[in-house]
């Protein structure tokens, strides 16, 4: 019997950022992974979860484009966020099962006056349902053994809570508001304030860092329904992720030593983190500092073409 060669598919090496609009339903990695097939990307990562039930804006990094996710893991988020009264559950959210109910007399105006309860900087405790680790472990794994951890407060920023419907027993908010920031956590909070339980029934995330939902957003459909030679054209380039960052453009010669490694004298009035170009060439971060001289941070392993504004 012939021995049968084995050929590995050949993924494409690509660079760049496609914002995602993500459905209900599915994991965000489930997510990240179909689009990777679709673009037959050899490597490929995201900026941060939306849990299963929720939908909207989930940016996800290929290639040299991954090594700038943190920029959007740390930034300011916004959803819009459907409240249901008067069940609380396990989970915070519709997935969960119920562990509490209780009737529901509430009026606009308790909304409202809740919600200026939670405003500003304020302390939430991580639900255990959640990928947050504990000893290596996501908090969720313990809570399906039925395992019990006392969990320390953290301190979040709710830049800006707005009340956008109220209904009878749900009202749907818009939450401005820091990383780290648990939208099923407030959601149970804001039920407990207002005396009769609630969770969470829907969740769209519409922002995050410089980016929003319906902003040049592709949803899978329209992924897999592009061309196959086509869809590249979809991503944003790598430094989409830094563009709110100052940019700094290198003689040919600068850009060879910053791409040694090397320090280089650098004229001009920036100062801090700045994205940095080389002959229209994206090359990647680098410190300015007082000295005037240019450290690089993180840069690419290949320049890509993209515009400095």
């Amino acid at each position: 019997m012939k021995a049968q060669k084995q050929f590995r598919h050949q993924r494409r090496v690509l660079d760049g950022v496609l914002l995602l609009d993500k459905p209900s339903g599915i994991t965000s990695n489930a997510a990240l992974q179909t689009a990777r097939r679709l673009l037959n990307a050899a490597k490929a990562g995201h900026t941060g979860t939306l849990d299963p039930m929720a939908t909207g804006l989930l940016p996800l990094t290929f290639g040299e484009a991954t090594k700038f996710s943190q920029m959007l893991l740390d930034a300011d988020k916004e959803y819009e966020a459907t409240v249901r009264l008067g069940i609380e559950t396990d989970t915070g959210d519709a997935e969960g099962r119920s562990i509490g109910e209780a009737p529901v007399s509430v009026f606009e105006d308790d909304i409202r006056a809740a919600l200026m309860r939670f405003a500003g900087e304020i302390e939430q405790i991580p639900p255990m349902y959640s990928a947050l680790k504990r000893d290596g472990k996501p908090l969720y794994e313990y809570a399906r053994a039925g395992i019990e951890i006392e969990l320390t407060p953290r301190r979040v920023t709710i830049h800006a809570l707005e009340l956008l419907e109220f209904g009878r027993e749900s009202f749907r908010i818009r939450v401005a508001c820091s990383k780290g920031t648990y939208i099923r956590t407030l959601a149970i909070d804001l039920g407990r304030a207002l005396g009769c339980g609630a969770h969470l029934s829907a969740l769209r995330r519409t922002r995050i860092g410089p980016f929003a939902a319906g902003d040049g957003t592709v949803t899978l459909g329209e992924l897999e329904a592009a061309p196959a030679d086509e869809r590249e054209r979809l991503l944003a380039p790598a430094d989409a992720l830094v563009s709110h960052l100052p940019a700094v453009a290198l003689s040919a010669e600068q850009a060879a030593g910053l791409l040694q490694g090397r320090a280089v004298a650098c004229d001009g009035n920036e100062r801090g983190l700045v994205r940095v170009y080389g002959d229209g060439r994206f090359l990647g971060l680098g410190e300015l500092g007082d000295d005037c001289r240019l450290l690089p941070k993180r840069l690419v392993a290949t320049g890509t073409t993209a515009r400095q504004s």
